[in-house]
């Protein structure tokens, strides 16, 4: 007998993201049995997830059955995380080095694509602003809406998986700012960047952009909230880089820094006029420059894993008794929200303090947690691209049809059964490409590989299951 998944259909389940929202993503070679390993996993994930029964995507379909019982995909996905760790150990003793680089363009032309993406996105940007202040209300059916929480800020995010941050190139505060420096004659800049605010800003930024304004408040409901959100966000960027010059948008703009690291795994990563390809894992060895963005990769992971929990029956339990105990209303989902980043944190620096005590290294507590927070970017990367590929897909549409082209159903191909087994395959080979980068990082580290990747494979073992059960549970509606 297998589980039963009480679900909407999936073009319900993306529509609700504009409804009700108060309540609330060239491989080095191996040895002879590596390749054997990797031919079997895949078949078996395969087997895993695509046998599900047959359901309908935009039909009245509502519940589907899982291919298997729950308790059985869980501690599959569980030991495939953990027999894979125990693989490398017993075969891999070298950290690869290869990557092919090419040409892609000549640098004129590199260049003049980057100007004109510039002014696009720049005219994109005063376009949202004018259409959330004048346009329609209805959040369906308004550009600024459509574009500002799918094309942009989910759309984004998947280019930067696949080909490296665009942002830089992107960002209309940098384009402006860059605009004013040319007038100048060098970079506008009145102060240094102050060395203690570090990436601080960034991470804080994030948790209130993303973490509370996009997923608990009726911001992205509302065209004329979404245009002041994102006023109110361009000239405090404006005014920071006018301050501190191009560190200010390194170090404290959410977008780039979510981007960026969103860039560690991609395979196809273009920069200016060439292109390099390289294994997913390969960007996640180096360690990142500071704790807070060790904070800041720990949050990537919770927060798109706390989208998706605010949509079962359990978090809305959760919800209305905290409502009722506190008296607080709605705003108290921000102290829930708040409580479980910091869970989630306080489980990594117990898996730093573990790691260093089990691998036997020198370092500080601060260096060994920089150099393991990169390696849990490809699980973050996972959750992000299995819970927004089918809602940027059907939102681009919508936009275009709202825009006056051709009405598209670029979900049609998408059955509920497929949905849900590309959810799985991608959160699970999610998480082997971070185990990768983990015993990558362990070997580079310590001498005691085995030992040293313990702690974080058993974390990323919990964030297997922990995400797994989150897509089994029924939408609340």
């Amino acid at each position: 007998m297998t589980d039963s998944l009480a679900r909407d259909t999936l073009a319900a389940r993306i529509a609700r993201r504009f409804e009700g929202r108060t309540n609330k993503p060239i491989f080095p070679r191996l040895r002879d049995s590596a390749m054997r390993l990797r031919r079997t996993l895949t078949l078996a994930l395969l087997a895993l997830s695509l046998s599900a029964g047959v359901a309908s995507a935009h039909g009245v379909t509502t519940r589907f059955d899982a291919p298997i019982p729950l308790s059985l995909l869980f501690g599959g996905a569980g030991a495939t995380v953990a027999l894979t760790a125990l693989f490398l150990t017993a075969t891999v003793d070298r950290v690869p080095t290869e990557m092919r680089r090419t040409a892609l363009v000549s640098p004129p032309t590199a260049s003049a694509l980057r100007l004109a993406a510039r002014v696009l996105f720049l005219a994109a940007f005063a376009f949202v602003l004018a259409a959330g202040a004048l346009g329609s209300p209805n959040p369906r059916e308004n550009p600024a809406t459509l574009f500002a929480w799918s094309v942009w800020l989910k759309g984004v995010g998947l280019l930067a998986v696949l080909f490296g941050s665009p942002w830089r190139t992107l960002a209309p505060w940098r384009t402006l700012h860059d605009g004013l420096s040319a007038l100048e004659g060098e970079e506008l800049a009145l102060l240094d960047y102050p060395e203690w605010l570090g990436d601080w800003p960034a991470l804080v930024g994030f948790l209130a952009l993303v973490g509370v304004a996009e997923n608990l408040t009726a911001v992205p409901d509302s065209p004329r909230s979404t245009a002041a959100l994102l006023a109110g966000y361009a000239l405090l960027m404006l005014l920071g880089g006018v301050l501190f010059g191009r560190a200010w948008f390194r170090r404290a703009d959410p977008l780039a820094v979510l981007y960026r690291l969103f860039g560690r795994v991609a395979p196809i990563r273009i920069s200016g006029d060439e292109v390099d390809l390289r294994p997913p894992w390969r960007g996640c060895l180096p360690p990142v420059r500071s704790l807070a963005l060790a904070a800041f990769v720990v949050t990537s992971v919770y927060t798109v894993s706390f989208d998706g929990f605010t949509e079962t029956p359990e978090y809305q339990t959760l919800l209305f008794s905290a409502r009722d105990a506190t008296g607080l209303g709605p705003v108290v989902s921000v102290p829930l929200y708040l409580g479980g980043f910091l869970a989630f944190l306080a489980a990594f620096a117990l898996v730093v303090v573990l790691t260093r005590r089990v691998a036997g290294v020198g370092e500080s507590r601060r260096e060994t947690a920089r150099a393991l927070a990169p390696t849990v970017v490809p699980i973050a990367v996972a959750y992000e691209v299995a819970h927004n590929y089918p809602f940027v897909l059907q939102q681009s549409a919508r936009l275009l049809g709202v825009l006056g082209g051709p009405e598209l159903d670029p979900l049609w191909w998408l059955s509920l059964p497929a949905f849900w087994a590309t959810q799985v395959l991608l959160i699970v080979a999610g998480h082997l490409v971070a185990v990768v980068a983990t015993h990558y990082v362990a070997l580079e580290r310590s001498d005691r590989v085995g030992r040293a990747q313990l702690p974080l494979t058993a974390l990323m073992i919990g964030y297997t299951v922990l995400s797994l059960w989150i897509i089994s549970r029924p939408v609340a509606t």
